[in-house]
């Protein structure tokens, strides 16, 4: 079995633990379309404002979304005993970190998915002329969220103040994403030339890189600690 391969079989046992529990998608869920009825509720839809703001909105929505995601993932590993079994296993320690940054991609993306309609329905947000540039910002700002968000979830999870302590280790290290995923977002939605925005998106594009490559060296040292 290949390095990939046993990643993804990693990735389809999250899924399919997630859709047997619907414990972590429920609360992703649920807290992207509160975050939705307080933005409804915050702002007059028909004010030029929501349009100005809505590259923050979404992506705020998102990360902590996800962030309630992360904080789940390695709970569960470690509080069913399961992360020690996938310790034990014959494999190489970075294709644990491959597949549970996999698994927590696709859920960020399933909510994405379901709630960005709703987002511009109801803060009646026009559909961007560039709606595929969008779609690749939000693939790798997404990206990046969930491979910094996957490694510092490891190392918190080994810490008994697990849910306290990743928002701390995350947000910090996470500015560059941040801001590159709303800036890139912001070009899209006020039709600005592609060169105006596009050096956000190389930013998104390496930041994402190094944080895939470094924990893949570096997961087998965090998971002894």
């Amino acid at each position: 079995m290949t390095f990939f391969r046993k990643a993804l079989a990693i990735v389809e046992k999250d899924i399919k633990a997630e859709f047997h529990s619907k414990e972590m998608l429920s609360v992703m869920l649920v807290f992207a379309l509160i975050m939705l009825v307080i933005f409804n509720f915050a702002f007059d839809v028909k004010k030029q404002i929501v349009n100005d703001i809505f590259p923050g909105i979404i992506w705020i929505t998102f990360f902590f979304s996800g962030l309630l995601g992360l904080n789940r993932s390695f709970f569960i590993e470690k509080n069913q005993d399961c992360l020690l079994g996938l310790m034990l296993a014959p494999v190489d320690r970075s294709v644990i970190f491959l597949g549970k940054m996999l698994s927590n991609f696709v859920f960020l993306l399933i909510i994405e998915i379901l709630t960005l309609p709703l987002f511009f329905i109801f803060l009646n947000i026009p559909v961007p002329q560039k709606f595929g540039f969008f779609l690749i910002i939000l693939f790798f700002g997404s990206l990046g969220f969930v491979a910094i968000g996957t490694f510092l979830a490891a190392l918190a999870a080994n810490t008994r103040a697990s849910d306290i302590l990743l928002p701390v280790l995350l947000f910090p290290v996470l500015i560059p994403v941040i801001l590159g995923s709303v800036a890139a977002t912001k070009g899209v939605f006020f039709n600005l030339p592609f060169s105006e925005w596009s050096i956000w998106l190389k930013i998104l594009g390496v930041y994402d890189l190094l944080f895939i490559v470094v924990p893949l060296m570096l997961f087998e040292i965090l998971l002894e600690v």
